[in-house]
């Protein structure tokens, strides 16, 4: 079994699906870590999370637009802030109004971070000086000040982030905003969000060989 982990997908099905060819994902046999916020921005929602149900060994980690859409599934709630941010494209992407269960069960019983061996998969980011029980939902969904610490050390040596983990796998913060379509380490973190929900392209990382396939770029819709 092969092991491997995608950042932010954003409704866009078509670069799952080459991700998925390119990559020669097997998705009977191999095992992949999702880092969240499936939802939103693009056209294809629902069909992402279709393909994402078919993958026999998937662990699927809670993002900050996956807990918006839950809102919406399970009560209906609309926040302006959502909308704003891509949430109408999952609404027009479940055209009858309905949610699938199955769709409902991925989002509620996603954990909020993930540990293969000693490396840790997780949305957004954590607060470095508390221990992993003690984090709460904002570290995890939404804040991304270790990877800004991260870049502000990335060249100073003896400065490190501090945590017990060999690798730290986040969505979330585009590597477009640094400058990059593709991959970054810096000081143990992996950014896995290569900004396919800003037109640009959707990423599937070897964990074990650090080998990567990408989409084609995706433009706006």
């Amino acid at each position: 079994m092969k092991r491997y982990v995608m950042g932010d997908i954003h409704g866009q099905p078509k670069a799952l699906k080459q991700c998925f060819e390119r990559s020669g994902f097997d998705m009977e046999k191999d095992m992949l870590i999702c880092l969240g916020d499936v939802c939103d921005r693009g056209p294809g929602v629902r069909e992402s999370i279709d393909m994402l149900l078919k993958i026999k060994n998937l662990v699927y980690i809670l993002g900050n637009h996956d807990k918006w859409f839950l809102n919406w599934a399970l009560y209906g709630y609309q926040e302006y802030i959502w909308l704003y941010q891509g949430g109408e494209q999952s609404i027009n992407s479940y055209r009858d109004g309905k949610v699938p269960d199955e769709h409902i069960a991925l989002f509620r019983n996603a954990p909020m971070y993930f540990l293969l061996e000693n490396r840790l998969f997780v949305h957004a980011g954590i607060d470095p000086a508390l221990s992993l029980e003690e984090q709460n939902e904002f570290n995890l969904l939404w804040n991304r000040d270790m990877v800004e610490y991260a870049f502000e050390i990335k060249d100073k040596e003896g400065l490190d982030l501090n945590v017990p983990f060999s690798e730290i796998f986040v969505g979330h913060t585009p590597t477009i905003n640094y400058g990059s379509t593709e991959p970054i380490f810096v000081k143990g973190i992996w950014l896995l969000d290569t900004g396919a929900g800003w037109g640009a392209k959707l990423t599937i990382m070897d964990i074990d060989s650090k080998e990567f396939w990408q989409s084609d770029k995706l433009g706006r819709e």
